[in-house]
């Protein structure tokens, strides 16, 4: 157990700090919007994403983010649950990161609108700026970065000619929540309900009732 429970601190940490790394080393360096060609296929572009994973929005930002809060409280305390009855050890790796992902993005929504100045399209951001930053709690802005347009589809194709192929810009976290997402629906479901009754018995003797 011991074993397990370290090694999901490590790579919930590890996980974070590249995240957060990255996403500092783009703010402070880059103006919104800049990009930066590292191959045909995959650039580094500095975008700002007011809402959800991949640039999606859904409803107001305070409560976009205490709803991200809750539920990376909620996903915490199964990680916790799942390492004390010492569950399997691949599963708990999914799930840290799925909490990695989460708490990726919430530092920088709780964080982000304190600590740095406003980003635009022609100044690069001051971390600790002297006339405080651009935004009050819970209002910061997710920091997005990677961008992979793959290919462009013909202009033959209907309604997709000229549209690019994998459009989204994206980040550390919302890959670490992706791959997690993919990885419970193809190959944990089994383990997600055992583990889920394992954790939480008084679900089994609801469910039996």
């Amino acid at each position: 157990m011991k074993t397990k429970k370290l090694l999901s601190i490590l790579l919930v940490v590890g996980l974070l700090l590249i995240d957060q790394i990255v996403k500092i080393v783009v703010k402070t360096h880059m103006t919104l919007g800049e990009s930066i060609q590292i191959f045909d296929w995959f650039r580094i572009v500095f975008v700002e994403n007011p809402g959800m994973a991949f640039g999606m929005s859904l409803g107001s930002k305070w409560i976009l983010t205490t709803f991200r809060i809750v539920v990376s409280a909620a996903v915490a305390y199964y990680l916790y649950k799942l390492v004390k009855i010492d569950y399997k050890t691949s599963f708990i790796v999914v799930i840290a990161l799925v909490f990695a992902g989460a708490v990726g993005n919430i530092i920088d929504c709780i964080f982000y609108g304190r600590i740095f100045s406003e980003s635009t399209y022609f100044d690069v951001a001051q971390l600790f700026p002297a006339g405080g930053g651009y935004a009050p709690v819970l209002m910061g802005r997710v920091v997005d970065m990677f961008y992979f347009p793959l290919f462009v589809f013909p202009d033959w194709v209907p309604m997709l000619g000229g549209e690019v192929f994998f459009s989204p810009v994206f980040n550390v976290a919302d890959i670490c929540i992706t791959v997690s997402m993919f990885a419970l629906i193809l190959f944990f479901r089994k383990e997600l309900n055992e583990s889920m009754d394992l954790c939480f018995p008084k679900r089994t003797k609801e469910n039996e009732e």
